[in-house]
């Protein structure tokens, strides 16, 4: 199928904004689209291709709000989002589901100033302060006792189980984050451009799009949307589990198509666990995922840390491995290559 033209209601000056998508006009004027470009429905199709979206949300991808990421550019992910709703509707006719990841927070959580004091009971200052298990054993940083169910003594215990865990997995530290994609608030929203997109193609295609919540758990960041960074407490109880559902629905798309941010964390730790899973099974299955590397970008705050390299080595990593690094604007023929 050759692509197709972008409907007339996408503007792409209104992607960096806040607004509400008008359902039931889009509604209409999908079916009319449909019909125009003689779309058929998912369910008559032979093909199973997915798109990933991860967190794609306010808080990530709009100026303003906690966590843009602006990468070198500094507008990086707008003018990821306006490719990615273009490449969404130009390939209407292709993608036979949307997959969307929430990034999903409370305000007392691990990675959240209010969760740490130090000797003089002040919060750590976000975005610039990581914890360390040094910091943990001299007491620079210790769990706020005014917070939280537990006892502060089993909190602080768990508190440098956590941070040795990080250190010894060879993940990042732990950083504090400003509180962000708060559930129930504005910035934990779809952006909304790209919410009209995955409107669209659902009505256009008959197509259910899937929503999967991650990072709502209190004592672990969880920047892949696969699984937590740390599973257990000190005792080897289970705080967090993988997310075997959406794994194996992954795993069973013919060909898997992935984009959002940001790059260096929470789309890079994706990639890589399904990687990991994949390589459990069959490592050719990594031949039939597809990263779009012009619709994602790396967390960079300038002056202060830039991950771009760190971006740049896991999707090498991932090319090596078998999986495909693509464009928006390539032409569909990319994805006539057959999984055997």
């Amino acid at each position: 199928m050759t692509q197709l033209p972008i409907p007339q209601h996408f503007q792409s000056e209104t992607v960096g904004e806040i607004w509400r998508v008008p359902y039931q006009d889009r509604s209409s004027e999908a079916r009319t689209w449909a019909q125009q470009h003689q779309l058929r429905p998912t369910s008559q199709t032979q093909t199973n291709v997915r798109l990933l979206l991860i967190d794609v949300q306010n808080t990530f991808c709009l100026p303003g709000f906690e966590l843009f990421v602006g990468g070198r550019s500094g507008q990086g992910a707008i003018e990821d989002n306006v490719r990615l709703c273009e490449f969404i509707y130009r390939n209407l006719g292709e993608i036979d589901q949307i997959i969307a990841t929430l990034d999903t927070h409370h305000l007392h959580q691990i990675f959240h100033p209010i969760f740490w004091i130090d000797e003089k009971g002040e919060h750590p200052t976000p975005a610039v302060t990581t914890i360390t298990p040094e910091d943990v054993k001299s007491g620079k940083w210790r769990v706020n006792p005014k917070f939280g169910d537990e006892s502060p003594e089993q909190l602080q215990a768990y508190a440098l189980h956590y941070v040795q865990q990080l250190s010894d997995g060879g993940k990042y530290p732990l950083l504090i984050w400003p509180y962000h994609a708060i559930l129930g608030g504005i910035g934990h929203a779809l952006v909304p451009a790209v919410e009209e997109a995955i409107f669209f193609h659902g009505i256009a295609r008959n197509s259910q799009a899937s929503f999967s919540i991650k990072g709502d758990r209190t004592l672990t960041e969880n920047y892949s949307a696969l699984a937590p960074e740390v599973f257990t407490n000190q005792f080897g109880d289970r705080i967090a589990s993988k997310n075997d559902s959406l794994i194996q629905h992954l795993l069973s798309s013919d060909k898997l198509i992935i984009a959002g941010q940001a790059q260096s964390h929470c789309v890079a730790w994706t990639v890589n666990d399904l990687l990991a899973e994949i390589n459990s099974i069959d490592p050719q299955l990594a031949r039939k995922v597809y990263l779009l590397e012009d619709c994602t970008s790396p967390v960079v705050i300038p002056g202060i840390v830039d991950y771009t390299a760190q971006a740049d080595a896991a999707y090498q990593r991932f090319a090596d491995a078998g999986m495909n690094i693509i464009k928006s604007t390539d032409d569909w023929s990319f994805l006539a290559n057959n999984i055997t």
